[in-house]
């Protein structure tokens, strides 16, 4: 897994509408259904990395599909819900909730309780949550690089080039990894999409980390955890 999955079970057509392209431009991916029943057969088989649960489904009512969720899965669940009574949220909570969003939201609240949630995941599982590799570090909580302690600035694609490579030390990536996991399944032949962001991506690497991203012509790319030592003559 390179980006967090998010499930969004709600069958408001306007919350898919703004919601979705907003969770996606922060660098998630995004599943999305309109009923209970979907919602669950989605997080039994795609396991996602955290859901959004209405309460108001129309085959059956969010507390009851949360209890049925919480027989299966651990997964953190960040209610969205018009109820407003605290008898509910109360109820949500003793149900297995990890958090209550009153609809209507802001959508960078939202995105900032999303990122609690799965950091407190990561923490409760043991994950690491700062990547490394020679002068790199890459902060997954505040999704932020630093080269030699240097903030960089790069766009969202870039990161997720980065991750999926410092997650990968030493092992070699493959094109079709690449773009599968950063552009989606639809663009595995698109190899000048990846060709262009790892060109970007190389043009604010200092050049001691540049010698670190090697590419495997025909292949795809590997990022190596420190500089080969050059071998001395003979």
């Amino acid at each position: 897994m390179t980006r967090a999955k998010l499930l969004v079970i709600d069958d408001e057509k306007q919350i898919h509408r703004f919601l979705v392209p907003a969770l996606e431009a922060a660098g998630y991916e995004v599943e999305r259904t309109t009923t209970a029943s979907d919602g669950l057969r989605l997080a039994a088989s795609r396991a996602p990395d955290l859901v959004l649960l209405d309460l108001g489904l129309p085959d059956e009512d969010g507390q009851q599909a949360l209890q049925r969720l919480r027989a299966f899965s651990t997964v953190p669940v960040i209610i969205l819900s018009a109820r407003d009574q605290e008898s509910e949220k109360i109820t949500a909570l003793d149900n297995g909730a990890d958090d209550y969003v009153e609809k209507p939201f802001g959508v960078g609240e939202l995105i900032a309780r999303i990122r609690a949630a799965l950091r407190h995941r990561r923490m409760r599982d043991g994950v690491e949550t700062i990547l490394k590799a020679g002068p790199l570090s890459l902060d997954l909580d505040r999704r932020e690089v630093r080269e030699n302690g240097q903030l960089l600035s790069l766009s969202r694609r870039e990161f997720a080039l980065l991750e999926i490579l410092m997650r990968n030390l030493g092992k070699v990536i493959t094109h079709r990894q690449l773009l599968t996991a950063v552009w989606g399944p639809a663009h595995v032949e698109d190899l000048q999409y990846l060709r262009v962001y790892i060109w970007h991506l190389r043009q604010k690497l200092g050049a001691d980390t540049i010698a670190l991203l090697i590419n495997e012509p025909g292949v795809g790319y590997r990022l190596l955890e420190e500089k080969p030592q050059e071998l001395s003559p003979k």
